[in-house]
């Protein structure tokens, strides 16, 4: 059987780890409440967004003769390189995004570290501005997001999001596309569509962070609730194992004594 001392150390350390992990689900949760209210505003939007896009992407490839001309809305069929953005969680205690990549010894191009935790769109966008800029220089192929998104308190779903070239599939040429297309030169047009696809591709990032950041604080609520539970128990065994050692060393002291007593009869 254990030493006593030694037990009740152990029950001390897992005691103060529960407090601490107890401690971490509260923060969590709080931020995640926030977290949740902001990518709920923020997907309506983003989801309207690539809507219209798309839309528009898809009227101009079946009333402009030759196809599209920006780059953007061309469907690639072989694509040669492309840029490939995962958002992963910048602190620890929610999954294990960044050990994937070391323990698997995958090359990144380029790390930030800070981004996803306090999302920003003069940031996010900064960051998507050279893959924007490879892709309408025709360096890369295609720009895809891979993250994990909020779904709800405890469940998280992996989105791989391909952001350029924009697609068209989805949608049929028919009247009601052309009756509801804008007439406008041919130059202000192309203006219109690289300024509308910055933009679509920066809140993209954007969107793709603040999902994230969600679904970041509900996996680490989740690990901390977990974590508290597991300690609960262990302390309650620990209880259990130290009340056995007390009660066998006190039977153990009778017995000495009462041996003692009788050999002295």
């Amino acid at each position: 059987m254990a030493n006593l001392k030694d037990i009740q150390r152990k029950i001390k350390s897992v005691s103060n780890t529960q407090k601490t992990t107890r401690a971490m689900k509260l923060v969590s949760t709080a931020k995640l409440r926030r977290a949740e209210e902001l990518a709920k505003r923020s997907r309506l939007f983003a989801e309207k967004t690539n809507q219209v896009i798309q839309q528009i992407a898809s009227q101009i490839e079946c009333y402009k003769s030759g196809g599209i001309e920006n780059r953007c809305f061309a469907q690639i069929d072989e694509p040669k390189m492309v840029d490939i953005i995962f958002v992963t969680a910048d602190k620890g205690l929610c999954g294990g995004g960044i050990e994937f990549f070391n323990y698997n010894e995958i090359e990144m191009l380029d790390t930030v570290i800070g981004l996803s935790s306090a999302p920003d769109m003069e940031r996010s966008s900064e960051f998507i501005e050279k893959s924007i800029n490879d892709y309408k220089d025709g360096k890369i192929d295609g720009v895809y997001i891979v993250y994990n998104g909020y779904k709800n308190m405890i469940t998280q779903e992996l989105h791989v999001n391909r952001i350029l070239p924009v697609d068209t599939t989805d949608y049929e040429c028919g009247d009601n596309n052309q009756k509801s297309m804008l007439e406008v030169e041919a130059e202000d047009q192309e203006k219109m569509l690289d300024s509308l696809m910055n933009k679509y591709v920066e809140y993209n990032m954007y969107y793709a962070l603040i999902d994230s950041v969600a679904a970041e604080h509900s996996a680490r609520m989740q690990a901390m609730d977990s974590a508290t539970n597991n300690a609960k128990e262990m302390v309650k065994s620990l209880n259990v194992q130290y009340n056995k050692a007390r009660q066998e060393a006190i039977t153990t002291e009778l017995i000495e004594i009462i041996s003692g007593v009788e050999s002295m009869k």
